[in-house]
């Protein structure tokens, strides 16, 4: 009888191919994906910076791409995206790259604070190089996450070379194994952006019948490789901080008639710092002191600057003059007891070295207070320079020290004043911790690159705002909005400066050719059963019964 309904079943695929598919489909299921959401990924993106100073260009100068992503060690052609851990791509690397490649994606560490002091140095170094490069390529920046950590091991361990593999054999079978991945960022094409940088600035009145005027500066906004990663904790959310808590400790000193100081305390805060050649101070100076009404800067003291003050190294004094023994700045290094260097202006280079140079070059005597020995250190323009609590405690230190000197300076405290005054003004002079932890929190927690603080629908908003509302607690403050020459722009902002990557998980060429003959071989042998299974059922029953199956 199961012969009989085998005869049956045999007649159904003997004349109609469409019932073929009652085979192929099943089988076509299961080698589908069990999971095809997880063949693509979306991610945020950073794009490296894009700036013009001067009518020089500099950083990333596209944003779109579409290509298929390689290694560090797997890339050849403009046809690939570079992706790559930061820590793992070297300055040479990133030439070559910069030139040939079609794109470059880097991955930043899972957490910096595990890095050795090698590796930050390494990725400071590489980030400064590319800062100061044109790239035509795309090039982006991301947060880690588990699966770019997967992306990455299998961009590693695909397209190995012959070199790299044991046998011939090894090498094909993981050129068809392996997972490769299309990577594609559809952003708008870099347009000029409308910066408006704002300074702010606040005055305590001294004395009655002392002219002179003490300028406490620094510039708030940070530069890292990246405008959105750009947090600058040292450099310089720390310079800005000081700046207010030395306003707040000299307006308790101020208020009081008894304790008020002869010379005037004029406090400047300013949005464009080394990275845009202090343009913000260059405008304020230029508004102030170019003026029919120049009272505001009339007999200035001189002018102290502070910036990337929290970093482990010793305060220094930075001056473009040595400071003559008598004079103002030679006051503040005997009483702060530091040391300084000596470096002359060069208005040959691109950017001016310190922030006091801005005044320097106006004849004004001026000076930079700085933890760093040197304005070449890289650590000025990290994405690395981010909040804790060491930098932190070492902040607190310095603004205290800060605070002495100029209190020391300003009232004429020697070391043969008594202990009654010393102390008096060491209980005025107690630094607000936990006001400086809040500032130096809030300003590390966010982007303030130039890019983002300066380009806002309204000047005074976002940092600048909360700047300014923090200022007034202690004196009147007056905001100036500066305005870039379109005809002549001193420097040029672009955007965008964030986006969005897809990746797509996909199998190399050769795994479609492969995957093609074998679908087509899997058809045809299914083919030819099914056509020659009447004849095989008749030999197979006529074996069984002895008889010859008559149709």
């Amino acid at each position: 009888m199961w012969l009989d309904e085998a005869d049956g079943f045999a007649e159904i695929f003997k004349g109609y191919l469409p019932y073929y598919l009652l085979v192929a489909l099943p089988i076509f299921i299961i080698m589908s994906p069990v999971n095809p959401v997880a063949a693509s990924h979306e991610f945020s993106v950073y794009r490296m910076q894009q700036y013009d100073l001067h009518t020089v260009p500099h950083g990333c100068r596209s944003s779109s791409f579409n290509l298929e992503g390689r290694s560090l060690t797997s890339w050849s052609t403009s046809r690939h995206c570079v992706v790559a851990r930061v820590q793992d791509i070297t300055i040479d690397q990133f030439m070559e790259i910069r030139s040939k490649a079609g794109a470059l994606l880097l991955v930043l560490p899972k957490n910096d604070t595990v890095l050795s002091p090698e590796e930050k140095e390494h990725i400071q170094l590489l980030e400064m190089a590319m800062i100061q490069q044109e790239v035509s390529a795309p090039v982006y920046f991301t947060q880690w996450t588990p699966e770019y950590d997967d992306i990455l091991q299998d961009l590693q361990h695909s397209f190995i070379t012959d070199d790299k593999s044991g046998t011939a054999l090894e090498a094909m079978l993981n050129s068809v194994s392996s997972n490769g991945y299309q990577i594609v960022v559809s952003a708008p094409t870099p347009q000029k952006i409308d910066s408006k940088p704002v300074t702010i600035h606040g005055k305590l009145v001294g004395r009655s019948g002392s002219p002179q005027t003490i300028v406490i500066a620094a510039h708030y906004d940070s530069l890292g490789v990246a405008p959105d990663l750009s947090y600058g904790a040292d450099s310089n959310a720390s310079g800005a901080v000081a700046v207010l808590e030395l306003a707040r400790i000299f307006s308790r000193l101020y208020s009081s008639a008894s304790t008020r100081g002869g010379p005037s305390l004029l406090f400047v805060l300013t949005a464009t710092g080394h990275s845009l050649n202090y343009f913000s101070i260059k405008k304020w100076l230029e508004e102030h002191l170019d003026s029919a009404d120049a009272s505001l800067l009339q007999d200035v003291s001189f002018a102290m600057c502070l910036d990337s003050i929290s970093s482990s190294g010793p305060l220094r004094m930075h001056v473009s003059k040595p400071p003559k023994a008598g004079g103002a700045p030679h006051s503040i290094k005997e009483r702060a007891g530091v040391p300084f260097t000596h470096k002359k202006i060069n208005l040959a280079d691109e950017t001016l070295a310190w922030h006091h140079e801005r005044f320097s070059i106006r004849r004004i005597t001026a000076f930079t207070l700085s933890s760093l020995q040197s304005h070449k250190d890289p650590s000025r323009s990290s994405v690395l320079d981010s909040y804790s609590e060491a930098s932190l405690k070492n902040l607190v230190s310095n603004i205290g020290s800060i605070a002495r000197a100029l209190a020391s300076h300003i009232y004429n405290l020697t070391d043969e004043a008594s202990s009654e005054d010393r102390d008096l003004y060491d209980q005025a002079l107690g630094i607000e911790e936990v006001s400086v932890k809040h500032w130096f929190k809030y300003l590390s927690s966010q982007s303030r690159a130039p890019h983002v603080i300066t380009t806002g629908s309204t000047p005074l908003s976002g940092v600048a705002a909360a700047l300014e509302r923090a200022l007034s607690r202690y004196m009147d403050v007056t905001a100036n909005v500066h305005t870039v020459d379109k005809r002549e722009p001193e420097y040029t902002l672009y955007s965008p400066t964030r986006a969005v990557v897809y990746v797509y998980s996909v199998k190399p060429a050769v795994f479609d050719l492969i995957l093609t003959v074998a679908i087509v071989a899997y058809l045809t042998v299914i083919y030819f059963a099914i056509q020659f299974f009447p004849k095989f059922y008749e030999e197979y029953a006529k074996l069984v019964t002895g008889k010859v199956k008559v149709h």
